[in-house]
C-alpha cells in the first residue's frame, strides 16, 4: 500500500504517519496545507512548517500546497496538487478526530481521486489518545490556545504525563476538549517513534489576554 499523510506537523497528522508506518505500508509523501490567508475550516494554521522537517527525519519526500483558506477553495488546491501523484498512490490517511466536515470532505475528495481514505484516530477517546501519545514517546508542544482555562503558561509547553493531568482537570472544569479538537489548542510534534533525528526548536510567545500563539523563530534537526 503506497499512502500519503496529509501533515499539519501536529500530534494527531504525525501520530497518522506513524500508523500507516506501522501497518508496513510505504509512505511516499507527506503533504503540508499552508494557509495563506486568515482563517481555514480545514487545516491548522500556527507552524506547519515544522512537518518539512518531520519528512526529512523520517525520510520521506514533503510536498507543501500553499492554500487561500477560501472554504469552497482549499480542498480544491490539495486536491489539485494531490493529482500530480496520480498512478503512485493507493491512499491518503489523515489524524482527524471527530470534525465530521473535515472527514467528509476528505473522503469526497479521495472518491473522486480514486483514493482509498483513512482515519486512524476517528472518534478515539481523548484520554486514550492523549496517554498513547505520552506513551509512546512523542515529544508534543503546544503552540496556540484559545479556550477559557489556558492561559499564556501552555504557549510551548510540553505534554507530559504532569501537564496532561493538569490539562484534563481545566478541560473538565471549563468544559472544553481535552484533546483540542474543537480548536482549543494547537499542537506541533518534535520527537515521535518512527523519527530518525529530533526537531530543535525555539519560539517566541504572543498572548493578547485571551488566545495566544507560541511562532517558531528557528529550527533545525538534530546532529
Amino acid at each position: 500500500m503506497k499512502v500519503a499523510v496529509l501533515a499539519s506537523g501536529g500530534k494527531d497528522s504525525t501520530y497518522a504517519s506513524w500508523w500507516a508506518l506501522m501497518q508496513g505500508w510505504s509512505l511516499e509523501v507527506m503533504i503540508t496545507v499552508k494557509i495563506i490567508g486568515d482563517d481555514s475550516m480545514m487545516f491548522q494554521l500556527q507552524n506547519t512548517e515544522i512537518a518539512e522537517f518531520q519528512a526529512k527525519s523520517i525520510g520521506v519526500e514533503w510536498l507543501k500546497v500553499n492554500s487561500s483558506g477560501i472554504e469552497n477553495d482549499e480542498i480544491d488546491e490539495l486536491e489539485d496538487a494531490i493529482r500530480e501523484y496520480e498512478g503512485t498512490l493507493d491512499a491518503i490517511v489523515v489524524g482527524a478526530l471527530r470534525s465530521d466536515y473535515q472527514k467528509t470532505r476528505i473522503e469526497r475528495m479521495c472518491e473522486r481521486l480514486n483514493l482509498i481514505s483513512f482515519c486512524p484516530l476517528w472518534h478515539h477517546s481523548p484520554s486514550e489518545h492523549m496517554n498513547s501519545l505520552i506513551e509512546h514517546g512523542f515529544d508534543v508542544r503546544i503552540v496556540s490556545v484559545s479556550s477559557e482555562g489556558l492561559d499564556h503558561k501552555w504557549l510551548g509547553k510540553k505534554i507530559t504525563k504532569e501537564s496532561l493531568e493538569e490539562l484534563t482537570i481545566l478541560s473538565n472544569k471549563f468544559r472544553f476538549n481535552l484533546d483540542g479538537e474543537g480548536g482549543e489548542f494547537e499542537t506541533i510534534t518534535l520527537d515521535a517513534p518512527h523519527f530518525k533525528k529530533t526537531i530543535i526548536c525555539e519560539g517566541e510567545k504572543t498572548w493578547n489576554g485571551v488566545r495566544g500563539v507560541w511562532d517558531i523563530t528557528k529550527i533545525q534537526l538534530s546532529p
